[in-house]
Order: structure tokens, then C-alpha cells, then sequence
């Protein structure tokens, strides 16, 4: 990947982020951007959403259904050729990373095995 694409990349989740924060809220959950893919041609970018806590499907809904004012606003702080048309996809990894701490937890509550002699 390109320097050029990495640094957009990070503009545009850093300017995403800004966005939902300012402009949405989202009752007991914690939404954040954890990463944007641009595509080399810079039309069009998956932005990849955490969320911790419950109503993913309600958060996904609505950040799909708000595109394009979510869109329009990082047109206007984000200065580029073309604006990517924006693709959420949800990011579950911060989930998975919980539920290994879990059981990694609970693996050492089980108790351990005489030594040998």
C-alpha cells in the first residue's frame, strides 16, 4: 500500500469518527471507527465500526442509513479529488479479543495437576 493511501486512510477514520461522535449517539453502546480501506482509485472506502455493547444491528442500521449526511460532512473537512463513497462493515475484533480474555480467565480458575514424583 501506498504512503499516499495510508495517510488517507487515516484522514478519513480520523474525520468518520469526528462525525458519528458529534452527530450521533447511541444509547449504551460505544461505537468506534477502527480502521478505513480505500480503494486505490480513492471511489470507494469501507470503514470498519465497533461497537461495544448492545443494538450492533440498530448502530449498523442507522450509520448505513445516514451515509450520505455522514458523507457530506467529511466532504467538507476532507479536501480530495473524489470523496469515497463510504461502506460500513462491522468489526467484531474488540469483541473476540474480550471473549479470549474470558477464557483465558477461566482457564486459570481450573485447577492445576498434582506434580509427578
Amino acid at each position: 500500500m501506498s504512503m499516499r493511501l495510508q495517510r488517507v486512510n487515516e484522514l478519513l477514520k480520523r474525520e468518520v469518527g469526528a462525525v458519528i461522535q458529534r452527530e450521533f449517539e447511541f444509547k449504551n453502546s460505544l461505537v468506534t471507527v477502527t480502521g478505513v480501506d480505500v480503494t486505490q482509485d480513492l471511489k470507494e472506502a469501507k470503514v470498519f465500526i465497533s461497537v461495544l455493547g448492545p443494538g450492533i444491528g440498530t448502530v449498523m442500521t442507522k450509520l448505513k442509513e445516514k451515509r450520505g449526511l455522514i458523507q457530506s460532512r467529511v466532504t467538507k473537512r476532507v479536501v480530495l479529488k473524489n470523496t469515497p463513497i463510504l461502506d460500513f462493515r462491522f468489526d467484531g475484533a474488540a469483541e473476540r479479543g474480550i471473549d479470549i480474555i474470558n477464557l483465558l480467565d477461566e482457564v486459570e480458575e481450573i485447577p492445576l495437576a498434582p506434580p509427578e514424583e
